[in-house]
C-alpha cells in the first residue's frame, strides 16, 4: 500500500490529536488508561497578559512536562516555584506518581534539582557546546508534598 508523505511545520491541531489517539488505541489494552491527557498552568499579570506557565501530558502515572516558561522580569521571585508546585498538585490529583522533563545546560537544571528532581540521562552536544538533561521525580500522594 502507497502513502503520500508530507513534511509540516505547522501540522493541523486534529492531524496531531489523531496520532495521540491512534497511541492510545494502540496502548489501551496494556495499560486500561488512556495518555496524552494535557495539562497546564498559566500565570497572568493583572492585565491578563501571560507572564508564565507550563505545559504538559498525564500519561497513565506520570506526568512529562513540554515547556515551562516564566517570564524574564518575574524569574527569580518564587513564581516559577508556584507554577511547578500547582502543576505537580494537578498531577497528584489525577494519580501521577511520577514527573519527567528535560532542559538545558544554559537553562533550568539547578531550579529543577532545588526542587526534587534528579538527572537520569543527558546529551552531550546538544546543541553543539551544550547538554541537554533528563530529569525526573517521584510524587508524594495527593495533598502531599
Amino acid at each position: 500500500m502507497n502513502a503520500k508523505l508530507s513534511i509540516e511545520t505547522t501540522p493541523q491541531p486534529s492531524d496531531v490529536e489523531a496520532l495521540a489517539e491512534g497511541l492510545n488505541q494502540y496502548g489501551l489494552p496494556t495499560t486500561g488508561t488512556a495518555g496524552f491527557q494535557p495539562l497546564a498552568v498559566f500565570a497572568r499579570d493583572r492585565d491578563g497578559a501571560l507572564v508564565g506557565g507550563a505545559h504538559g501530558q498525564v500519561n497513565w502515572n506520570w506526568l512529562f512536562v513540554s515547556l515551562f516558561w516564566v517570564s524574564p522580569a518575574r524569574r527569580h521571585t518564587g513564581l516559577g516555584s508556584k507554577i511547578l508546585a500547582a502543576l505537580e498538585a494537578a498531577a497528584r490529583e489525577r494519580g501521577c506518581t511520577n514527573v519527567h522533563l528535560d532542559t538545558f545546560s544554559f537553562q533550568a537544571r539547578p531550579f529543577y534539582e532545588r526542587h526534587g528532581y534528579t538527572v537520569f540521562a543527558e546529551l552531550e552536544d546538544y546543541p553543539p557546546g551544550h547538554r541537554r538533561f533528563f530529569m525526573r521525580k517521584m510524587l508524594g500522594p495527593a495533598g502531599g508534598a
